[in-house]
């Protein structure tokens, strides 16, 4: 193998081991809920994904953006699934008469 060719393969490994690693985390919000995740944490992530698929398509590097706009997609499910989860929430809370102490 080449050189080049060696430095695709780790790359889109490298990027499909993190790009995946997430999914576990969307399949936990869709069943429990995206309590313990914060905004600020994914908008952080949102953002900092956002900028490694411009620069991917700067670059002309495939790998590097089908990795971080397949993250990009998670990272938005798993906002969006928080928001719902979260309105659900607050919706059974406000039947209820408020949260508990």
């Amino acid at each position: 193998m080449t050189t080049e060719l060696w430095v695709t393969v780790v790359g889109t490994v490298g990027g499909f081991c993190t790009t995946f690693a997430f999914v576990p985390q969307v399949v936990k919000i869709w069943k429990q809920g995206g309590r313990d995740l914060s905004y600020g944490m994914l908008a952080l992530y949102l953002i900092g994904v956002s900028m490694w698929l411009i620069y991917g398509v700067l670059l002309h590097a495939l790998a590097i953006i089908l990795t971080n706009a397949a993250t990009l997609l998670l990272l938005a499910l798993a906002t969006v699934l928080k928001a719902c989860t979260d309105n659900r929430t607050a919706s059974k809370e406000d039947l209820r008469g408020g949260a508990a102490d």
